[in-house]
């Protein structure tokens, strides 16, 4: 089954950026390169919540509150899938995960982002 690992996370200040990433291990090429992939973020206290989404043409969509500054992406090659976070906000603090949008595979353990204000 496939395991997703998360890095990227940190500690930043408010106006920073972070680039995550999210490599599916032990996912078949053929279920990765049409699969919608999603990034999710997990503030303490809060539900998880979506934020971007990629289909397999690349097309993106963001939750209205990263429009502008979050960019989704893809390498079908090393079935990676990145998240460029630029002028990071203190309530973009959460732990961010990533999985398939539907028919999601074991949640991976995140990586952790922090904006200080």
């Amino acid at each position: 089954q496939a395991h997703l690992v998360e890095s990227g996370g940190g500690l930043v200040q408010a106006g920073g950026s972070l680039r995550l990433s999210c490599k599916a291990q032990r996912m078949i090429t053929s279920t990765f390169n049409p699969a919608i992939m999603a990034w999710y973020r997990q503030a303490p206290g809060k539900e998880r919540e979506l934020v971007a989404t990629i289909t397999g043409g690349r097309d993106t969509d963001y939750t209205e509150s990263v429009k502008g500054r979050f960019t989704m992406s893809r390498d079908n090659a090393s079935k990676t899938v990145y998240l460029q976070m630029n002028n990071l906000k203190p309530e973009d603090t959460a732990v961010y995960y990533c999985n398939r949008h539907t028919q999601q595979f074991p949640w991976g353990q995140g990586t952790q982002v922090t904006v200080s204000s």
